[in-house]
Order: C-alpha cells, then sequence, then structure tokens
C-alpha cells in the first residue's frame, strides 16, 4: 500500500466528519498553484501558455496560507509551472507542514536535486516528479532531451536523503501499454513511494490538440496498462479510480472536491476549466452552476474528461463512504486483476511512437517566452 496509514486516517475520518454532518460539498484537495511560470513548455500543457507578464506573477505565502486555511481541505497539491522557480518555495512548504496539511509538490525535478538541501523530510510533504514514461517518450511529451535522466537523478537524490517521493504521468492518445508497464518497473526500482497517472486533458490553450483521447480510448488503454500487474508495482491514487480508467466502475465528476487557487483566485469550476474566478471559496461553491458540468450535462468540454482531479475525489468519498466501498477499496489494493483480453490487447501492433507529439524545436519559442 503506497499511501501511508496516517495520511489515510486522515483523509478517511475529515470524509466521515463531512458525511455524517450533511456536508454534499467540501474539498479534499487544494490544487493551489502559486505560479504558472516553468522551465518547460510541454506540448500537451495549458498552464505556461500565458504572455510574459502574467507568468512573472506569483502568490505571496500568505496568501497561499489563507486560501488553505479558508477552504480547509486534508491535503494541497502545489502544481504549476514549476513550483521549484518560486522564491519562496520553502517558506510556503513550512508553513503548510505547520498546519498539518499532506502536500504534494509537483516538479519537472529540472532543479529538484539542486534545491532538495532547502527542505525538510516530513511525512507531510511529498514530492511528486512529472515523468511521463520511459526516458524518450518523457523527453518527447515534455519537449527537452535529457528531462528524463535530470529527473531520475533528483528522484534518487530525494529518496536517499529520506523524503517521500512519487512519480506524476500523464498518458495521451498513441501511447504503447507495453512501454508504460516497462516504465513502472524503472519507477518502482528508484525507491517511490508510489505511482500517480492520469489520462491528458484538451486544454484550450495546449498547443498539441491531436493526442487527446475520448472515454472508450482511456478504457482500453488503461485496462491493457493496468490489468495484470505485478506486485511490485505501488499507486499513490484511490484503486477505485484506477478500476475507473479501466472501465469497471462509472463515476460523475466531482468538480468542487478538488478546488484551485491561483494568482486569480478561486478558478471555477475546476483546475481544468477556466470559466471565470471568485473571490472566496464559498463564493466558488455558491455561485458555480454544479449541474451544467461533467459527463451527464452534456457540456462538450466534459465530454471526454476522466481525470484525477475530477474523479479520484468521487473514488475516495466512494471508498470511505461506505462499508462496500472501503472494501471494494482495500481489495483493489491487492488485486493484481487478472484479465486475458487486456493481454491480447497488450500482443497488438505498437502505436506510433512518441515522435508524432509536437516536436522540440517547435517549442522552443514557448519556452524562451516562459522564461522571460
Amino acid at each position: 500500500m503506497a499511501v501511508p496509514i496516517s495520511q489515510m486516517w486522515t483523509v478517511a475520518t475529515y470524509v466521515l466528519k463531512k458525511k455524517f454532518a450533511g456536508n454534499k460539498r467540501y474539498p479534499l484537495t487544494l490544487m493551489l498553484e502559486p505560479l504558472f511560470r516553468c522551465n518547460l513548455a510541454c506540448a500537451g500543457c495549458g498552464k505556461v501558455q500565458y504572455p510574459p507578464h502574467i507568468l512573472k506573477k506569483q502568490l505571496s505565502p500568505e496568501e497561499c496560507f489563507a486560501a488553505v486555511e479558508e477552504c480547509g481541505a486534508p491535503m494541497v497539491a502545489i502544481p504549476g509551472g514549476e513550483p521549484l522557480l518560486h522564491p519562496q518555495i520553502v517558506e510556503i512548504v513550512n508553513g503548510l507542514i505547520a498546519r498539518k496539511k499532506y502536500i504534494y509538490l509537483c516538479t519537472n525535478a529540472l532543479e529538484l536535486k539542486r534545491r532538495l538541501p532547502e527542505f525538510t523530510p516530513s511525512k507531510y510533504l511529498t514530492f511528486s516528479v512529472h515523468l511521463d514514461g520511459q526516458r524518450e517518450h518523457h523527453d518527447f511529451s515534455v519537449c527537452r532531451e535529457g528531462g528524463y535522466d535530470i529527473a531520475v537523478e533528483g528522484i534518487q537524490e530525494a529518496v536517499k536523503r529520506g523524503f517521500r517521493v512519487t512519480t506524476n504521468a500523464t498518458f495521451f492518445d498513441g501511447t504503447d501499454p507495453n512501454s508504460v508497464r516497462a516504465f513502472f518497473d524503472e519507477v518502482m526500482s528508484m525507491g517511490v513511494e508510489g505511482i500517480v497517472l492520469s489520462p491528458g486533458y484538451s486544454y484550450d490553450k495546449a498547443p498539441d490538440q491531436k493526442h487527446f483521447m475520448g472515454r472508450a480510448r482511456v478504457r482500453r488503454l488503461f485496462r491493457a496498462i493496468l490489468s495484470n500487474r505485478k506486485p511490485t508495482w505501488k499507486f499513490n491514487m484511490s484503486p477505485l479510480f484506477l478500476e475507473f480508467l479501466m472501465g469497471k466502475r462509472n463515476y460523475d465528476c466531482t468538480a468542487w472536491g478538488m478546488p484551485a487557487f491561483s494568482i486569480f483566485g478561486w478558478q471555477k469550476p475546476c483546475y481544468l476549466l477556466q470559466d471565470g474566478y471568485t473571490e472566496s471559496y464559498k463564493e466558488l461553491l455558491e455561485s458555480t452552476k454544479w449541474e451544467e458540468y461533467g459527463v451527464a450535462s452534456g457540456n462538450p468540454k466534459c465530454a471526454n474528461c476522466m481525470v484525477s482531479c475530477g474523479y479520484e475525489t468521487t473514488a475516495v468519498m466512494d471508498g470511505f463512504g461506505s462499508i462496500k466501498g472501503f472494501w471494494d477499496m482495500v481489495k483493489g489494493n491487492f488485486s493484481l486483476y487478472r484479465d486475458d483480453h487486456a493481454l491480447k490487447l497488450l500482443s497488438e501492433p505498437a502505436p506510433h511512437g512518441p515522435a508524432t507529439l509536437v516536436t522540440i524545436e517547435e517549442t522552443q519559442r514557448a519556452l524562451e517566452e516562459t522564461n522571460v
């Protein structure tokens, strides 16, 4: 089991308290974006395509702490941009640890090894390193040759120093499931706590719009990847969410479960869609027309979304919300998901390789603008 017992207990008691109190909408994880600036320009990312004057802005530690306290979620994910480019990121992290929040600092790890001495290992801090597959595929995905090797160095140094480390992978159309399974072996050999994964989402600003998958293709890909799994693979995620990706469960999106706060305020309705902003979390909950989002709503922006920020919250609430859900979650942590049909999927011809993604040269200008 990749998630520590103390963290599981904190989340479980939090969910049960909300359930017994009759709260229908409450946050589980705050997506805290202290900046959009990055040292990469990934083809599938819609966060670094803002103009330079926006990329220069960042949240202060005080603004971060105020958002965390207002929201009240037990977990805080810090994406970006690249959080390690924030000059006060250590102060932000230490402040969240003092508030006993479980933090996932999402990083491409280009700066991780250099900055590790500034941090102190804690059960509350996890470095979630962005790795999108084996070396060649990852480097094409992030449009940076050598990015994989630098990230692995950072992971190994963090593990050596006693930090909690996970990897975070996003997969797009054309992914070879056999390569992903080999990637899982590589990652676990690095000594990480577990793997986090998700299908990609078609950000409007993403320069590569060709490789986002529909829901049927997502289920097919993840059925091939996650069935017949090895006992050595550990996932730092709800097993019920992984079953959802495999097509074994139907869930509705819980968009309010992972609210996003950035330099613009509280983002409506979620981390992925930008349909306006509010000044407070309370206003976000009360002013957002939640019935207009999710697959059942018919909103075309939500039609193909199966991303963790919308659906893992649903899975976690399901797992801790009933005896049946809890039992299913426990079983999922130990199941290898034997599936003969999935084995046949692995024997099919491999799709086109990562060279079909936007190339490194095509994104060079975007990278330069990001660092202005």
